[in-house]
């Protein structure tokens, strides 16, 4: 790791959330032009932004990381059945609004795959084995996501979400970026040169994420008052599922004899959720704006205020 990617992750939290203000206060005082020029720029600041996130995640290691059971059952029980199982209980405190139950299930049913690496790192948690299992976890909540917002929403989710504008955000801005990122990184096993750019394009992570939080946030200003009320409900229902989620997590851990280590990586994940990967998928949905978009950064805000919360308990 470079010494840019290390100060820039470590100060990750602050970028972010500068990032967020700079976009709101931005999007209030700019004119509709703009606004919605910010609004076009998202999608291909989503497309870099997954690139460089999954050009560091070791897609090409998959296999190996497969062979810890233990580790891979506690991520895979509390992310896939012991989460689902409290978000679907926690969907009993939001009214009868089919769009906003929506985005509140998109984000929170959805593991984190980036920024919780380096949470975890910062608490001494097992940060490697749950980088190398990234891939697994975006695999997996893929493939599990419409099951689980089926299950819990029955049909209304089919009137909600068009195939066409969904999959299409599916394969250009998940499946495109995470098949070029593989296809780069086998190239840079042989290649030094590639290699090289490999690794210093780690730098880009936290500032290409800063720049989609503007953008989203500034695209979305105008209309926030729109998302009010859906903010204000959403945002209890994030609340408990922060503080209830690290110990989902913990008893999961300790459901397979995990060492502490291993117990602290399971904690972050199962607390940070995939908001900014699901964000394009989010934003496909017809009608969906702006309050599927306010919501999901309702939940990026509510967690990384809980934070420094998590690393304190962590190291108890």
């Amino acid at each position: 790791m470079t010494q840019l990617q290390e100060s820039l992750e470590t100060k990750q939290v602050s970028i972010y959330l500068v990032s967020i203000i700079a976009g709101l206060l931005i999007g209030l005082s700019t004119d509709s032009f703009y606004t919605s020029s910010f609004g076009k720029a998202v999608n291909p600041a989503l497309a870099i932004m997954l690139f460089a996130t999954f050009l560091q995640l070791p897609i090409i290691n998959i296999k190996n990381s497969l062979r810890n059971i233990g580790f891979i059952s506690a991520l895979s029980v509390s992310n896939f059945i012991f989460i689902p199982l409290l978000v679907t209980a926690l969907s009993f405190l939001l009214p009868d609004n089919p769009m906003l139950q929506l985005a509140v299930l998109l984000v929170l049913l959805s593991p984190c795959i980036d920024y919780v690496i380096t949470f975890t790192h910062l608490t001494k948690g097992n940060a490697r084995l749950l980088l190398i299992l990234t891939p697994y976890l975006l695999l997996a909540q893929m493939m599990l996501l419409p099951v689980f917002i089926n299950a819990i929403m029955g049909g209304q989710a089919h009137t909600l979400i068009e195939a066409k504008p969904f999959v299409k955000a599916l394969i250009w801005l998940i499946a495109v970026p995470l098949l070029l990122a593989l296809v780069v990184q086998k190239l840079s096993k042989d290649r030094e040169r590639i290699s090289i750019v490999v690794h210093r394009l780690g730098a880009l992570t936290v500032p290409s994420t800063a720049v989609v939080l503007f953008l989203v946030v500034a695209s979305v200003a105008p209309h926030i008052a729109q998302a009010k009320s859906a903010v204000l409900t959403a945002a209890p229902v994030f609340i408990l599922f922060a503080l209830l989620a690290p110990i989902v997590g913990a008893f999961t851990a300790r459901l397979f004899s995990l060492n502490k280590e291993n117990t602290r990586a399971i904690q972050f994940s199962s607390s940070y959720r995939n908001s900014l990967v699901i964000l394009p998928l989010a934003l496909a949905i017809p009608g969906g704006v702006p309050l599927i978009p306010s919501v999901i950064l309702t939940q990026t805000i509510t967690e990384l205020c809980f934070l420094p919360v998590y690393m304190w308990w962590a190291r108890q």
